[in-house]
């Protein structure tokens, strides 16, 4: 229990920081990396970026509440495990499923440039995902205790990569209606882990229980090694040394793995008022060369009748309450034991592809105005999300770009923002695609949302 309520704290609090891009910028005018969304689009100037600070973007995105895992209780800020919070008010929020996904992009190096008969980007990024799926029996388990039920502890997984990126895009205008743009990217990868728990439930009965476990841990680093521990298990007089994974012991970082991507985008100007655009990115994989397995060993089940309980807890005496709960806990325990399977060689994973697609309306009475819609799907398998996102642009003078956007997402609704200022020679933007709103004295978002974008970059020549 100890274990499962420590876990439960660690993926509700620790994931911090999600879309790689800022959606709010893509109607903004004079923003230089709306090719980001789409690679068909191009900019009336050329720019060099400031190296680690040209484009920025770090964000969280949970449909679990921060301030449903963080209460008050006298002046202090607890856990929902503390006893002073209630069961009830706490599981009263508890979802079937919850989900936590936290991505980063920042830009090393970056240039944009007119030549070839079109415009033409250069980046050079690193990236990173954390993603996780928590069921909510989870929570019940850690909070509610044990009781007689069942506990559906499946699909309970967690993903992170790393690897940078080296992109170079392209676009032209093909004809007055059509402009069409795609960027090929390579791809370094530093890490790639997998934690998955394929059936894991927990069946405690009036007069027996009945345990399966089936879970992984697949890693993809340079190298691995776990710490083992070992201990003796089972009933007196029939006990067995049981081995297993218990932490990571040491890792090596660095490129283990290669790959390639594309992006592809078109834009398609319908009149003077409306344009519509679509696009596909992260159109590729990484091949790692070494595979750290840690495993079960497949499904493994325990059924059992064996336990009876004597209420008295007085010394001698046999089936105690407290013997037997202990006796109960290494059973289940030993379900969960991972086995280090060593490298298990190469894997191929994809990086998890995006599609957007959007509308923009050109308002006839002010042609500094602009609304613009704008559909973001992450097609990443059981850590897909869908963005839709409403926004009105307005660009009262040169110099100066503002757009206000409101979305409605996977993981709820938001307010997004974003400031574009970009006098000669200078560009610097600032905005958030879920604003951060009230923080908990920790720092965290209570609504368990934020995303920031922010970037210093020198535009010139053209108009």
């Amino acid at each position: 229990m100890k274990r499962i309520k420590y876990m439960v704290a660690v993926l509700c609090i620790a994931s911090t920081a999600t879309a790689q891009n800022s959606l709010s910028s893509y109607y903004n005018e004079g923003f230089l990396y709306r090719h980001e969304i789409n690679p068909a689009v191009g900019n009336d100037q050329n720019y060099v970026s400031m190296p680690a600070l040209g484009n920025i973007n770090i964000g969280l995105n949970s449909n679990m509440k921060v301030k449903d895992i963080l209460y008050n209780r006298n002046g202090r800020t607890v856990l929902f495990m503390n006893p002073s919070v209630d069961p009830g008010e706490f599981l009263d929020k508890v979802k079937n499923k919850h989900r936590i996904t936290e991505s980063a992009r920042i830009q090393i190096l970056g240039a944009g440039f007119k030549a070839w008969g079109g415009y033409n980007t250069f980046e050079l990024n690193a990236r990173e995902n954390v993603s996780a799926n928590i069921p909510g029996d989870l929570y019940r388990l850690a909070k509610g205790g044990i009781e007689n039920q069942i506990y559906n502890l499946s699909d309970l997984n967690a993903h992170a990569d790393a690897y940078a990126e080296l992109a170079f895009g392209h676009s032209r205008q093909l004809n007055e209606k059509w402009r069409v743009g795609a960027k090929v990217k390579f791809l370094f990868g530093i890490a790639n882990i997998d934690a998955n728990v394929n059936n894991a439930q927990v069946q405690l009965l009036n007069n027996n229980y009945i345990a399966v476990s089936d879970a992984s841990i697949q890693s993809s680093l340079n190298d691995v090694k776990y710490k083992m521990e070992e201990k003796m298990r089972g009933p007196d007089g029939d006990q067995h040394l049981h081995r297993y994974v218990s932490g990571v012991d040491k890792t090596k970082w660095g490129v283990c793995g290669f790959g390639m991507a594309f992006d592809f985008g078109a834009e398609y100007k319908i009149n003077e008022n409306w344009k519509v655009s679509m696009a596909f990115l992260d159109l590729g994989w990484i091949s790692y060369s070494k595979n750290f397995v840690a495993s079960t060993n497949g499904e493994q089940r325990v059924e059992t009748d064996s336990h009876i309980f004597n209420l008295s807890d007085a010394e001698g005496v046999k089936n105690s309450f407290d013997d037997e709960i202990d006796r109960l806990g290494e059973d289940i325990a030993s379900l969960y034991e991972l086995q280090d399977k060593g490298d298990q060689g190469s894997r191929s994973k994809a990086i998890g592809a995006t599609w957007t697609w959007g509308a923009e309306y050109t308002a006839h009475f002010y042609d500094k105005l602009k609304f613009g819609f704008l559909n973001t799907t992450r097609m990443a398998g059981k850590y897909s999300w869908t963005d839709f996102r409403f926004s009105a642009n307005v660009a009262p003078v040169k110099v100066l770009s503002i757009t206000a956007n409101l979305a409605f997402t996977t993981f709820g609704t938001s307010f997004g923002w974003l400031i574009n200022v970009h006098p000669n020679g200078f560009n610097f933007f600032i905005g958030m695609d879920h604003t951060l709103g009230k923080l908990a004295k920790q720092g965290l978002p209570l609504s368990g949302r934020s995303q920031i974008s922010l970037g210093i970059n020198f535009p010139f020549g053209g108009n």
